[in-house]
């Protein structure tokens, strides 16, 4: 039987969907920055590694030590991108929210906000 892919928490869909977006630049003050701009939510950077963490430990997420930047006093940074199965459940996750969402009218709380 084949496994399972795991089904993704809110804030755990949002830093997945960021990752996506932001291909070798996933490190994580770009993920909260990213998730911030595009939800209007502020983001605690505390949540945010907390999340790759645990989507890391779910074999979801991988992640690189990448070359210090080229400041003085520039640090390496872990850099995280998702695995196949995390692409995958990322797949998954959007289709099945795509689903619920299907014929629904802007008046049930689905609409932009005014």
């Amino acid at each position: 039987m084949p496994k399972s892919i795991p089904s993704l928490a809110e804030f755990e869909l949002y830093v997945m969907l960021a990752l996506a977006r932001l291909d070798d630049e996933g490190y994580g003050a770009a993920v909260k920055r990213e998730i911030e701009g595009r939800t209007g939510r502020t983001v605690s950077i505390g949540a945010v590694y907390a999340t790759l963490g645990r989507l890391e430990d779910k074999a979801l997420l991988v992640h690189s030590i990448s070359a210090p930047t080229p400041v003085q006093g520039g640090r390496a940074r872990k850099v995280y991108q998702l695995t196949d199965a995390g692409r995958e459940a990322l797949r998954q996750a959007t289709f099945r929210l795509g689903r619920m969402m299907d014929g629904l009218a802007a008046d049930h709380g689905t609409g932009p906000r005014p």
